[in-house]
């Protein structure tokens, strides 16, 4: 049986995109670092998902078909994880695929990776 080992994402700048994602996830560098080409970061409290990053030369995609969503129990988390976030170097997007009424937010990475702040107790 397979399972995910961890979720990668393409990066131009690994110290920058490693001290971001730490920052942003409470992680900490498990394998790799600033000066290399593939960095492993973990949850610095304990098991869960390792995101993978990995040094890349293209540029991130304007709509990828794979991103992160990131979860906040309530719109006041939410609101205050994306200020946090945008503090660290995230920056909203001007998104054109909003529907009506949406749960999550989108804000790209510094390298320009979206990924999503998502609202659990929309209904």
């Amino acid at each position: 049986m397979l399972s995910i080992g961890a979720v990668v994402l393409g990066v131009t700048d690994m110290g920058r995109a490693v001290d971001f994602w730490c920052e942003a996830l409470g992680y900490r560098v498990q394998v790799g670092g600033a000066a290399e080409r593939w960095s492993e970061l973990a949850p610095a409290g304990g098991p869960g998902t390792v995101l993978a990053l990995q040094h890349s030369d293209s540029p991130a995609e304007a709509h990828p078909r794979v991103h992160l969503d990131l979860v906040a129990a309530d719109a006041a988390e939410q609101a205050a994880e994306i200020q946090r976030i945008v503090r660290l170097g995230a920056q909203r997007v001007d998104w054109d695929r909003y529907p009506v009424n949406p749960d999550f937010v989108v804000l790209a990475d510094p390298d320009g990776n979206c990924f999503c702040v998502v609202d659990a107790s929309h209904e």
